[in-house]
């Protein structure tokens, strides 16, 4: 070895940057995974959210509906 502790036929060097290859690369793919999971978690509430305010909007729906039947409105027949 050369006093700069480099290999002269670059054996050490390559080890080294075959070694910060892996760590980014397990790195990128722990990263990775965190971003999908959060991902999925964040799909998955916005999911939920959008269920709740259809069965809110439904039951709005439903409410008005039955204050008009009951003020003695007619309400014209929807086409949903």
């Amino acid at each position: 070895m050369q006093p700069n502790g480099l290999c002269v036929a670059g054996k050490t060097m390559s080890k080294t940057k075959s070694k910060a290859a892996e760590d980014m690369a397990e790195a990128m793919e722990t990263t990775m995974q965190r971003l999908q999971q959060r991902f999925q978690s964040i799909s998955e509430q916005l999911e939920s959210k959008l269920d709740q305010m259809g069965t809110r909007i439904n039951d709005l729906e439903k409410n008005v509906t039955e204050l008009m039947t009951q003020a003695g409105m007619e309400e014209q027949p929807s086409s949903k």
